[in-house]
């Protein structure tokens, strides 16, 4: 079954939202990465990922895609097969965001929000890392 499993938001100062998240939430700390153009930090409630994203410029076409500024950046779908959905996807005239080949597949959708969709699995559990 598909469903949303992660949320993502761009964020100006990494470490203060983190912090915000985990003390007044209780949200873990899951994982803290260096991906192409931003860093992203990774918050779970247990169920849903949480990634906070710092953007190292807003020149790139990702950084652009929900807005200049803070903002929901996109959320992610998570589907059994990815070359299936993003055929879909491209049938209905999508505007694909990410670099050919990159997984997961962020693309813009009816009504201009921002998505991903990501195989199975991407985001886990904390509880069961």
């Amino acid at each position: 079954m598909n469903r949303i499993v992660h949320i993502a938001v761009k964020v100006e100062d990494l470490e203060r939202t983190s912090e915000f998240y985990e003390k007044v939430f209780g949200f873990t700390a899951v994982e803290t990465a260096k991906v192409r153009d931003h860093t992203s930090r990774h918050l779970s409630d247990g169920m849903i990922d949480l990634a906070l994203i710092r953007y190292d410029s807003e020149e790139s076409a990702e950084a652009k895609a929900a807005g200049v500024g803070p903002c929901i950046h996109h959320f992610a779908i998570e589907v059994e097969d990815t070359d299936k959905y993003l055929a879909e996807i491209r049938r209905f005239g999508c505007e694909i965001i990410s670099d050919p080949g990159v997984i997961p597949v962020k693309f813009r959708a009816p009504g201009g929000t921002v998505l991903e969709i990501v195989p199975q699995q991407r985001y886990k559990n904390p509880a069961a890392r």
